[in-house]
């Protein structure tokens, strides 16, 4: 092969040292040029800029069929040609499926018509249909001073129908002289290859792992294909190979490189599409069949499934892997049964596939022998997975991201496609690695949702469905966009004299920080309900909270007191939206009209109380501004459905929050978190609730005890007058020792439990205390909280309220 300095081309029908142009195009599925070499163009004497985009047949046109009395009539079967050739044109409508080759006789730009000879080879693979077409000079293949007919026999194209070619092996050892990168090996398995597939071998790639043309659809072509288009001319006439051969090389590699880089992008961009986890799985295991592979198993590490972090170490025999994805080409539900997406299994260490998750590199196994197939079948309890896998060609590659091993896919093709090489090898390697980084980060998404979740989860309180004269139904909904972690919030405390506080609060952002402000203010607001302060008060007091906690920390709240015995609610808002009431007697919902105020965190605004009347039965409603605000749409719209919803009756109070979530949170554009506290306002009734008066008579205990004796008898809780007797004989004696001139208050409340309050003018609240054998002082409370349910105490605005609950029988 003349390696020398390229010189000015021969015309078209002339050999030059050997030198023979070689043309190279390739057709997409209309017909069109995509790839004109430069042989092209020195052969059909068009430039690449002019012949890429035209139609193939406007390129080429055909002058008629050869002359009857031409040298080559002994293979006339060419001649008779009118075209490029009934197979290559049937190739262009998606007909051709193997090789083909002929004998035309064209025009060419400016110059006399060329008798050719062509090939086609139809390409399988990533991206649409297309054909690869070799031609060369007839004229210019046939040696000076040789008889016609026998260069004819040497060069006319055809396909081999037998093996026992003469001087096969003079022709194997003499490709060694020709290309001297070559060894006698390679040439014998070239020349045999060339004889058993019946078409030539163009050139030789200088790179194995980039094939000369992309295809991986047609059986026996992947691996050899760089072989079997490496000296079209040199292989079957006999000829050097040309020099512009190294330009084929260059610019087939190219196509090749391309092809595959295309099938890589457009991979890549049908995966990650999302964060979700489930998704992006699917979109994996869709990506590559059946374009890359027919079977695609993916596995994943049990604690990625789970959405939980791992250590960095290489997987074990004891590690967990859950089969997550498969998708195939065969009958539906062949695989089913046999190997069910969702279960979870390790793999011991003699299998391919331990060998993957170890090494984080690929394993190809070219096919899968009966013997392999019985050693991988015999991990699956009774289920033989055996004809499912045996006789296929199998590639497992990594699902990797920063060195950490997330899981591997098993890649397996149908026996009679054509087995993974070395090159799918690296493609599936590049596949898994992109596929890995968008696993990885859709995994980290659901660990830090996860993570988010559990802090929220930490952050919002467990409320109890029932408190004191009144049913509680929350829901919290996250986010769309902006993550799940916000600074919405709802609480209930319990506070003395049978009431509840109730809250919603929203702080002003979203994130992390917000969460965590959001925690500092609930904590204070259970600590400031716990004291007893109205809400007013308490709301300047957590205005004063957050001025404290920096100058960016605002939020919004609404903190009403519902009092059951009183029938009375006590709402104080911070620029929160207003509270709904729904009233049970007509079913009217209305935004009750409240003071709006100002965020807590502004400072300097005061804050205002006002009471509501309310009824048994009566729904309160409230939420934050994520439910009701739509971006474009008027807030009132929201609230003119919310009141809508509310109204709407409903079997229990969760499906009344549903009623409301579905009104409103179906109408889109959502991206704010949402707090939604609805509370039934059941009350007591008045023959529930018994009081009286003590004096400061130590006496006035035992008559405390024979009041209290006789109510329970009388509401028929006879079974804990005993131990109610006990307790509040040993409060009402404190109450007497310590209280200065106001009667001392007593009172009884029967409900899901007995409570009893005895409240006096002293103002130290009483603490338990270690009392001795010999102490006068101490033991009251010891016993108040050995055998009360619960107990606690409270200042007032005149002193002190202690009190305590006692379980009761079920009425």
């Amino acid at each position: 092969m003349d390696r020398g300095t390229e010189r000015d081309d021969p015309p078209h029908g002339t050999a030059a040292a050997g030198r023979i142009p070689l043309a190279v195009v390739v057709v997409d599925r209309e017909g069109l040029v995509s790839h004109w070499s430069r042989g092209a163009r020195r052969l059909f004497g068009t430039a690449r800029e002019e012949a890429v985009g035209r139609p193939v047949v406007d390129l080429l046109p055909v002058s008629g069929a050869l002359p009857e009395d031409d040298e080559t009539a002994p293979y006339g079967a060419y001649a008779a040609y009118d075209g490029l050739g009934p197979d290559l044109e049937s190739s262009l409508d998606g007909r051709l499926f193997y090789p083909a080759a002929g004998r035309a006789r064209l025009t060419a730009a400016d110059s006399d018509r060329i008798d050719v000879l062509w090939w086609a080879y139809p390409l399988v693979g990533p991206g649409p249909e297309r054909l690869l077409v070799l031609a060369a000079d007839a004229g210019a293949l046939r040696p000076e001073g040789t008889g016609a007919g026998a260069a004819v026999e040497r060069i006319a194209p055809g396909f081999a129908l037998h093996t026992d070619f003469p001087g096969a092996e003079d022709l194997a050892r003499g490709l060694p002289e020709i290309l001297p990168s070559m060894s006698v090996g390679e040439s014998a398995r070239i020349v045999a290859q060339v004889l058993e597939l019946g078409y030539p071998v163009l050139e030789f790639s200088q790179n194995d792992r980039v094939p000369v043309t992309p295809d991986w659809g047609v059986p026996r072509r992947a691996e050899r294909k760089a072989r079997r288009q490496r000296a079209a001319a040199a292989a079957l006439s006999g000829e050097p190979l040309p020099q512009d051969a190294e330009d084929e090389v260059e610019d087939l590699e190219y196509v090749a490189v391309r092809e595959r880089l295309e099938f890589l992008n457009e991979v890549s961009g049908r995966i990650g599409t999302s964060l979700d986890l489930s998704r992006t799985i699917v979109e994996v295991s869709r990506a590559v069949v059946p374009r890359f592979t027919d079977v695609a198993g993916t596995y994943l590490r049990e604690q990625v499934v789970a959405g939980e972090g791992f250590s960095d170490g290489v997987p074990d025999t004891t590690t967990m892997w859950h089969r997550v994805a498969l998708e195939h080409t065969d009958e539906p539900g062949r695989w089913d049964d046999v190997v069910p997406v969702g279960e979870a299994m390790p793999f011991p260490a003699d299998t391919p596939f331990f060998q993957c998750m170890t090494t984080g590199e690929p394993v190809l196994v070219p096919r899968i022998s009966e013997q392999l197939g019985h050693m991988i079948a015999a991990r699956f309890e009774k289920r033989d997975i055996r004809p499912l896998i045996t006789g296929r060609s199998m590639l497992v590659v990594p699902l990797k991201a920063r060195n950490v091993v997330l899981g591997f896919m098993i890649l397996l093709r149908h026996p009679e496609r054509v087995e993974f090489n070395d090159m799918d090898r690296v493609t599936g390697a590049e596949l898994a690695a992109r596929a890995g980084l968008v696993l990885d980060n859709a995994r980290m998404y659901t660990y830090q949702e996860s993570v988010a979740e559990t802090l929220q989860d930490s952050m919002l309180p467990h409320i109890a469905p029932r408190m004191s004269g009144c049913d509680i139904a929350t829901r919290y909904l996250p986010g769309t966009l902006l993550g799940r972690v916000g600074g919405d919030w709802f609480d209930s405390v319990k506070l003395p004299g049978s009431r509840t506080a109730l809250v919603v609060g929203d702080v002003m952002g979203h994130g992390l920080n917000s969460a965590a402000m959001m925690g500092q203010l609930r904590t204070a607001v259970q600590t400031m309900a716990a004291l007893d302060l109205p809400p007013a008060q308490l709301l300047r007091n957590l205005d004063d909270l957050a001025q404290r906690l920096g100058e960016h920390y605002l939020a919004t709240c609404l903190y009403a007191i519902y009092d059951p015995i009183a029938s009375e609610l006590e709402i104080a808002n911070a620029g929160h939206i207003p509270p709904v009431l729904v009233r049970a007697e007509n079913g009217r919902s209305d935004l009750l009209d409240l003071p709006t105020g100002a965020p807590v965190g502004v400072g300097g605004v005061p804050f205002e109380s006002v009471r509501v009347r309310v009824a048994p039965g009566d729904r309160l409603v409230m939420c934050t501004d994520g439910l009701v605000e739509v971006r474009g749409e008027d807030i009132g719209v929201g609230l003119a459905t919310l009141c809508e919803s509310a109204a709407h009756p409903a079997a229990s109070m969760d499906d009344a929050c549903d009623t409301i979530i579905r009104a409103l949170n179906t109408r889109g554009g959502r991206k704010d978190d949402v707090a939604l506290l609805m509370a039934r306002l059941n009350g007591i009734e008045p023959e529930d609730v018994a009081e009286w008066r003590i004096g400061h008579d130590p006496r006035e205990a035992g008559r405390a005890r024979a009041a209290v004796r006789e109510q329970l008898h009388a509401w028929g809780l006879g079974s804990v007058a005993e131990t109610a007797e006990l307790l509040v004989s040993e409060l009402v004696t404190n109450a007497v020792r310590h209280s200065h001139s106001r009667p001392i208050g007593l009172r009884l409340v029967r409900g899901d439990t007995l409570l009893c309050e005895v409240d006096d003018d002293d103002h130290t609240l009483p603490t338990l205390l270690s009392a001795g054998r010999l102490d006068e002082f101490g033991r009251g409370m010891r016993v108040v909280s050995t055998l009360a349910r619960e107990w606690g105490t409270s200042r007032t605005g005149s002193g002190k309220t202690v009190w305590f609950e006692l379980t009761v029988p079920r009425r």
